[in-house]
């Protein structure tokens, strides 16, 4: 494990905002590295308000889509809300439909099936809306490269409007409109929304319209804020604020499908990282061992008997998912260590009866072992097919395009990626990817890195401090959790192995004179022997609540000690 002290940014801009807020200098150094340098951007990062939200028609072609949408109601058209099987396609399938029905009935979803069809705008699902008569395809998460489909519907005089997050090609479909920021022609104020951000941006133009103000559309944020969570997106602008008052929804008035998830874990307050491990998974599960049209059926279903119905499948659907999951990883490490494969520069495993919904999972699992970008096959039809996963500052999809020659389709982003290739291609797409890597990765990147914010001494950790970084939630890329450094640590004694295999550990641990405070360190057993010698080490971590009987205390969430 690495760990790196972040870059200082400038005296002067910290001293600055630590006068102008009046706070502790290492408080200011944490808010200048996020990009908070003034009084006004601190205002607005610990107080997010939907007033920040930017004028929905900034967005290159809303004009248009709303037309179009206005147009379908005016003549009793279909229209159906198309998108993709994971958690930000159906969550945003199941706003922009939910908030259609409230006022025009003559509206349906398609999800396409993750074995049959794949990824995006799938021909077979253009062909169920010329078969039952719809006239215009609304595609969410989904359609920004999907020329030829587009094509193949106007042929069937079926209008497409597309709300897209990724990245364009040099074409773009010919769609009556293209929702996407990262448009080159889009002088949208953010670009670092999700498919389902993109979405409650169509639905916040459709309510000016209606003379709807923002404060009605606050019951969809739940999902808005589900799909931010699960998608990775940054935590920053317009993503902040959709979270911040989506997480209030979902631990307030969620939708009873959110409810009924919600209802099963028996968790009082969830954040965001409850979001991104408990719900979205769930919702995830769907898609990956049955069907995605399941979880946008518990999205929009407003009995709440009927949502625990449907919550109790996805629940075993979930069950099934980390069996299958577990399962293979346990055949994925068997291999490498057969083939003796422990050394490489890379990851490329292949079993032909794995499942192919669970294979990305796998991909992350092996990471965790071997620190190193990852590729999990699997058989699919007469082809092999793949999820790729990468390590921190390595661009999987750029080692792909190198190795493409071997390949029969790829997509993805730096570090996820999905590809088919022949069978007997396989081989020589294994060493070929393996020499690739070995070529262009810098070996400080095969080494997990812990990126720490500042240096601190315990005494630091106050009441203040504590509530101060309550309000730096929701946490998220390019505003996460805080983690720091504190040298001359002792365990009091009281240091403890936990869970069945010994596997965390517990501390009590003080720094010179000060308070002792309460440590937990998961997956950190294999270096208990570092606090029972009554030397001092050194700890990283983040500051934590612990709730237990009631009570609130500070506790330390150790990261890795040396």
């Amino acid at each position: 494990m690495r760990w790196t002290i972040k870059p200082k940014p400038s005296e002067e801009k910290i001293n600055h905002l630590a006068q102008a807020l009046n706070v502790e200098h290492f408080v200011a150094t944490l808010l200048v590295q996020r990009g908070i340098e003034t009084f006004e951007d601190a205002k607005d990062f610990f107080r997010p308000s939907l007033d920040h939200l930017h004028d929905p028609y900034l967005m290159k072609d809303m004009d248009k889509a709303v037309e179009r949408i206005e147009q379908a109601i005016e003549n009793q058209e279909n229209i159906l809300v198309f998108g993709d099987y994971d958690v930000d396609g159906t969550t945003a399938v199941s706003l922009v439909s939910s908030y259609l029905k409230t006022y025009y009935p003559n509206v349906a979803t398609y999800i396409p099936d993750r074995y049959a069809e794949g990824y995006g705008v799938s021909f077979k699902g253009i062909d169920f809306a010329d078969d039952n008569g719809f006239g215009l395809i609304i595609a969410l998460d989904c359609g920004i490269k999907s020329i030829e489909h587009v094509a193949y519907a106007k042929e069937r005089n079926i209008d497409f409007i597309i709300c897209d997050h990724h990245r364009p090609g040099n074409t773009l479909p010919e769609a009556v409109a293209v929702l996407d920021p990262k448009r080159e022609d889009c002088t949208y104020p953010y670009d670092e929304l999700c498919g389902c951000g993109i979405g409650f941006k169509l639905i916040q133009a459709l309510g000016a319209n209606r003379n709807q103000t923002i404060d009605d559309l606050v019951p969809y944020l739940d999902l808005a804020a589900t799909a931010i969570a699960a998608d990775i997106v940054p935590i920053t602008g317009e993503n902040r604020v959709l979270a911040y008052y989506g997480l209030q929804v979902i631990n307030s008035e969620p939708r009873p499908g959110i409810k009924a998830l919600i209802h099963q874990i028996k968790k009082q307050t969830l954040d965001i990282t409850d979001v991104v491990f408990i719900i979205a998974p769930r919702i995830n599960a769907a898609g990956r061992i049955k069907h995605g049209n399941h979880a946008v059926e518990l999205l929009t279903e407003f009995d709440f008997e009927q949502a625990q119905q449907f919550a109790s499948e996805i629940e075993q659907y979930n069950s099934d998912r980390k069996d299958l999951d577990k399962h293979i990883t346990k055949e994925a490490f068997q291999q490498i260590i057969e083939n003796q494969e422990q050394e490489r520069f890379s990851t490329v495993v292949f079993q032909e009866d794995w499942h192919k919904g669970v294979i990305g999972i796998v991909a992350s699992r092996l990471i965790e072992t071997y620190y190193r970008p990852t590729l999990v096959f699997t058989k699919s039809g007469d082809k092999y097919a793949a999820s790729a996963r990468s390590v921190k500052g390595f661009d999987v999809y750029n080692a792909l395009e190198a190795c493409s020659e071997h390949l029969e389709q790829f997509g993805g982003h730096m570090y996820a990626a999905g590809m088919t290739l022949k069978a007997e291609n396989y081989a020589a797409f294994k060493e070929a990817f393996e020499r690739q890597v070995q070529q262009t990765i810098h070996p400080d990147m095969l080494t997990p890195e812990i990126e720490i914010d500042a240096e601190i001494d315990f005494t630091d950790i106050t009441p203040k401090l504590t509530r101060i970084l309550k309000q730096f939630e929701p946490f998220g890329p390019q505003n996460m959790t805080p983690i720091f450094l504190t040298r001359n640590v002792k365990d009091t004694g009281y240091g403890k192995p936990m869970g069945q295999e010994d596997e965390h550990i517990k501390l009590f641990v003080k720094q010179n004179n000060s308070e002792g405070i309460a440590a937990i360190g998961f997956g950190l057993g294999n270096k208990m022997d570092l606090t029972t010698r009554q030397k001092p080490f050194e700890a990283v971590y983040c500051i934590d609540e612990n709730e237990w009987n009631g009570k609130i205390s500070t506790q330390l969430r150790l990261k890795d000690i040396r």
